[in-house]
């Protein structure tokens, strides 16, 4: 019986972004969660515009440092973040309340992977590792397999 491997295809967001709603999930029936939202900034200096991100965060260095920076976000003030997002995907909503109640809404949800920095109103307060490179086991096996034993002994004739 062969093992076949699932094969995955990447679609990752990265940008920056301000950090608003940092909160703990904890649904009834599964495993506690970070959340977030990202107002990710995009566009010409004198012009920004903004698209809001709602996201889970899964990456591990990244729930321990949205949970760190959630101070930061409750005491409001202004949280910058490089992050890197993947699986985005759409959702429709009907507003509960305000001018638009009733109508419908579409919340951008992407889960959270990485950030390589936090600004907190504009000082530096975490810069990420950089990150490592991805190996590919069948990588691995054509570098090594291309390659002399180094550990073979040769006898001289």
């Amino acid at each position: 019986m062969t093992h076949t491997e699932t094969k995955y295809f990447d679609l990752h967001i990265q940008g920056i972004g301000y950090l608003n709603r940092v909160r703990e999930v904890r649904p009834g029936r599964s495993e506690p969660f970070w959340a977030t939202d990202i107002a990710a900034i995009f566009g010409s200096a004198d012009s920004v515009q903004r698209t809001r991100f709602d996201c889970r965060v899964v990456g591990t260095e990244a729930q321990r440092v949205i949970a760190h920076a959630k101070k930061h976000v409750d005491a409001e003030r202004k949280v910058l973040v490089a992050f890197k997002l993947g699986d985005l995907y759409s959702e429709p909503f009907t507003y509960e309340k305000g001018p638009k109640a009733g109508t419908t809404g579409v919340s951008l949800k992407a889960r959270l992977l990485r950030i390589d920095w936090v600004k907190v109103d504009g000082r530096t307060v975490y810069s990420a590792p950089p990150p490592q490179p991805q190996v590919n086991a069948d990588d691995v096996k054509s570098s090594t397999a291309d390659k002399p034993d180094s550990s073979a002994r040769t006898e001289a004739a």
